[in-house]
């Protein structure tokens, strides 16, 4: 079911993205982005894959603030969701024994999608 939201329908072309903004990835000063590292998988994507970071990082009042102020669509912010969905799942069991933090993040995600 997930996977077919990624397929709804868009207006806006592929764009450059970094395609890996999860925490570990997202350098912050004083409050605000300061870069991203990890630039290994940077290529032209679906523009919803970068707003992995909202469902990631924020909690529903600032993920909506960033919604309103990106002005994203209810079609991308469902396949940002959709997106996010796919790579929790994998965060969760894949470092559930080598990597407990990014397990946990998984789930924080899950838990904030199913909200």
């Amino acid at each position: 079911m997930w996977a077919a939201f990624r397929e709804l329908p868009r207006e806006d072309p592929d764009v450059m993205s970094h395609r890996d903004l999860t925490p570990g990835n997202v350098l912050i000063a004083g409050g605000h982005l300061a870069g991203v590292i990890d630039p290994g998988d940077f290529g032209a994507a679906d523009p919803a894959l970068d707003l992995i970071s909202a469902w990631n990082l924020l909690e529903a009042k600032p993920r909506q603030l960033l919604r309103t102020a990106l002005r994203c669509t209810d079609l991308e912010w469902e396949r940002s969701k959709a997106w996010a969905f796919e790579q929790a799942m994998g965060l969760v069991w894949y470092y559930a024994d080598s990597n407990p933090v990014m397990s946990r993040l998984g789930r924080t995600t899950l838990d904030r999608i199913m909200a």
